[in-house]
């Protein structure tokens, strides 16, 4: 069996309905020249050759419609978003994909910002067969625009034998909140001289995980910016700061020094998306010496020990093929239960679809992870991520934040760092 996971780097993007004249059926547009599915010639952008491709070109191996055909074009993540922007921006469809890969996170700004480019293909497949949490960035206005692609469901990785040198059992990990997970990194700092965890200043992420617990984001409903008053960031940031100034987090500026962290044993755990785990296989000598508990939750009413960190979906853009590319989409993605067998063991992607943690490749044991059935455990925490709304200005709301939560690290008051924060926010996104 190949690895059960691959490591994945997020960002896309996406818009919305059928409707415009402008979009519908541009004769400029590149993709197919085919309403229907036979003859169809379609292109889809997408990144990471080792997932999001991989996982489109093993999808094709398993739809049947030999006069299908699909040219994948890889694209960093990055120029997906610069590319859609700038061509959706100008109010022509030519050049645009059939297919795009987004970024959970930022697809509301495109549905929001350019109607009428994508198509609704929530015909094409039922969306109750997809975790809760993906169908509100992929929808707007009740219509469903992405298919949920992979999830970004996170885990407490651990260190059993460091956290039993202190003291702790595996049980002693499940349900807990981050109040008790900073208790347990004192012990564990106190008893084995390791931090639990290494955090990189720059990146917000442990926020977002913290916050999705209880359901909140930095925005409301209606996109109205919530950072004041918005008392599951201010417990987060509570819980962020104890972390850091005393001492229980070791401090990572980039990707390689973040997987060096644990991977020489500096660290006793890695609460992240389930994406880490093949970086954390990666390190063979440490095999059957880590397991994974479920996310701690914020110590509030309704909050679950389940989270989010990243995350794509499949998007159809509203041109000639329209048709064709959603009912590829649906018949592999949005229903194939072998696929997403052969996705788990081929490619190291869990998917969001729940009929398909049923299936044998779910129930493998790792015995990196002491036989723990770990891609089944995923599959199961990720029906219970809280559905939050990402609106449209995550990263944005987000730059505001890092430059006023480092005064609130050096002593300033937290309601005074938020207010000053919510007012800047407003200011740039009116």
């Amino acid at each position: 069996m190949l690895a059960l996971f691959t490591a994945l780097v997020l960002t896309a993007c996406s818009g919305d309905d059928e409707g415009s004249d402008n979009a519908e059926g541009n004769d400029d547009a590149e993709g197919s020249e085919a309403s229907e599915g036979e003859g169809a010639e379609l292109t889809a952008w997408a990144w990471d050759v080792n997932f999001n491709i991989a996982a489109l070109n093993l999808a094709l191996e398993h739809y049947d419609n030999e006069e299908f055909n699909l040219e994948i074009i890889e694209n960093a993540q990055d120029d997906i978003v610069q590319r859609l922007n700038t061509g959706l921006s100008s109010g022509t469809m030519k050049g645009m994909p059939n297919i795009v890969l987004i970024e959970d996170q930022r697809a509301q700004s495109f549905l929001q910002s350019y109607p009428d480019a994508f198509y609704a293909i929530g015909d094409y497949f039922n969306t109750e067969d997809f975790a809760d949490y993906k169908i509100a960035p992929t929808s707007l206005d009740g219509a469903q625009y992405g298919l949920p692609f992979d999830t970004g469901v996170t885990g407490l990785f651990y260190r059993t034998d460091y956290l039993e040198e202190a003291g702790y059992s595996h049980e002693d990990l499940v349900d807990i909140t981050w109040t008790e997970y900073i208790e347990i990194a004192t012990d564990v700092k106190e008893k084995t001289g390791k931090a639990m965890l290494s955090l990189d200043p720059n990146d917000l992420g442990i926020l977002r995980v913290m916050m999705q617990t209880t359901g909140a984001w930095y925005t409301t409903e209606d996109g109205s910016i919530q950072l004041e008053d918005n008392e599951a960031l201010k417990m987060a940031l509570e819980n962020y700061k104890a972390l850091l100034n005393n001492d229980l987090a070791n401090l990572h500026s980039d990707w390689s020094q973040f997987l060096a962290s644990f991977n020489s044993g500096d660290t006793a755990s890695v609460p992240v998306g389930n994406w880490i785990a093949p970086s954390v296989e990666a390190e063979e000598s440490q095999s059957g010496l880590w397991r994974v508990a479920p996310t701690p939750r914020l110590d509030m009413e309704g909050a679950a020990n389940a989270s989010n960190q990243g995350g794509s979906s499949f998007y159809v853009l509203n041109i000639d093929g329209k048709e064709a590319a959603a009912e590829f989409l649906g018949e592999t993605f949005g229903s194939n239960v072998e696929f997403y067998q052969d996705l788990v063991t081929e490619v190291g992607a869990i998917g969001t679809y729940k009929p398909a943690s049923e299936g044998d490749a779910y129930q493998f044991e790792n015995e990196f992870f002491n036989g723990q059935q770990v891609v089944y455990d995923f599959s199961q925490w990720m029906e219970d991520i809280p559905q939050v709304d990402y609106g449209m200005n995550t990263y944005g709301i987000e730059d505001i934040l890092s430059a006023e939560i480092q005064q609130y690290l050096d002593g300033k008051d937290l309601d005074e760092m938020l207010t000053d924060a919510q007012a800047q926010a407003e200011n740039q996104f009116k």
